[in-house]
């Protein structure tokens, strides 16, 4: 049995997950690779968020294999997963999902601490991460005291303090208005370009994919051809093969 590339920061080898009685994935195989911006496409129902749940160890697929930088992930505990996530990835939702009681810097340090940084070095790096998203003089506000862009910057602040080595945004800009949307991208995409993390980027939006150095598309829970491109690119950009192997 092949092993990961040496490459790919995750990979993954015939992902099934079923969820209410029927198969969500169908054998997905697939790679990302280290320092990448890949965009996991596909309509609603595709299986895009429960592939990010996979990879990121969120949800225990029911059979196949994850790895992370070569190491399995589906042989571990639950608690074990737990801690890969909190150590080594951020994410982002389709909503900010702040805590209330907190303020904007004490929100986006959370995720710093999570990964390990003490208390004052967590506040430093959410610091800086507010203020190249822009929300610096907002940082000692509460949530409610904030538009709903601007919380999901500090949301995403907060996956990128303490720097994850990957970076998982399932439809980060759904909340957000066509403005907002692309304010949200743009520096999404060069806060982890410039630090060298990975970002995994469900998407729907072709404008939102358009942004990726790579995509994948889900069709059904399986990995095909996106219908954006001509036919010898999406099996250059997307590493497909008519045998679902993803290599």
């Amino acid at each position: 049995m092949a092993s990961p590339p040496d490459n790919d920061v995750l990979w993954s080898r015939a992902l099934v997950r079923h969820r209410g009685g029927g198969p969500v994935l169908r054998g997905v195989s697939a790679g990302v690779r280290e320092g990448e911006l890949l965009a996991v496409t596909g309509t609603r129902g595709a299986g895009k968020t429960t592939l990010l749940e996979c990879w990121s160890g969120t949800t225990a697929a029911d059979s196949g294999e994850v790895w992370f930088n070569s190491a399995p992930v589906h042989t571990l505990s639950a608690g074990r997963r737990e801690r890969l996530r909190r150590e080594h990835f951020g994410f982002v939702g389709p909503e900010p999902r702040l805590l209330a009681e907190l303020t904007a810097a004490e929100n986006a340090a959370v995720g710093g601490m999570l990964r390990g940084l003490r208390r004052r070095a967590a506040e430093a790096a959410a610091a800086e991460w507010l203020d190249r998203l822009e929300l610096g003089e907002l940082a000692r506000l509460r949530p409610d005291g904030l538009p709903r862009e601007a919380q999901q910057r500090v949301a995403v602040a907060r996956a990128l303090t303490g720097a994850p080595s990957v970076v998982f945004a399932d439809d980060p800009t759904a909340c957000l208005d066509t403005a907002g949307s692309a304010r949200l991208l743009r520096v999404l995409a060069t806060a982890v370009r410039s630090h060298r993390m990975t970002l995994v980027l469900a998407t729907a939006d072709p404008e939102v994919a358009a942004l990726a150095d790579r995509r994948l598309h889900l069709t059904d829970g399986r990995l095909t051809p996106d219908p954006g491109w001509g036919a010898g690119e999406k099996r250059r950009q997307a590493g497909y093969r008519a045998d679902g192997d993803g290599r």
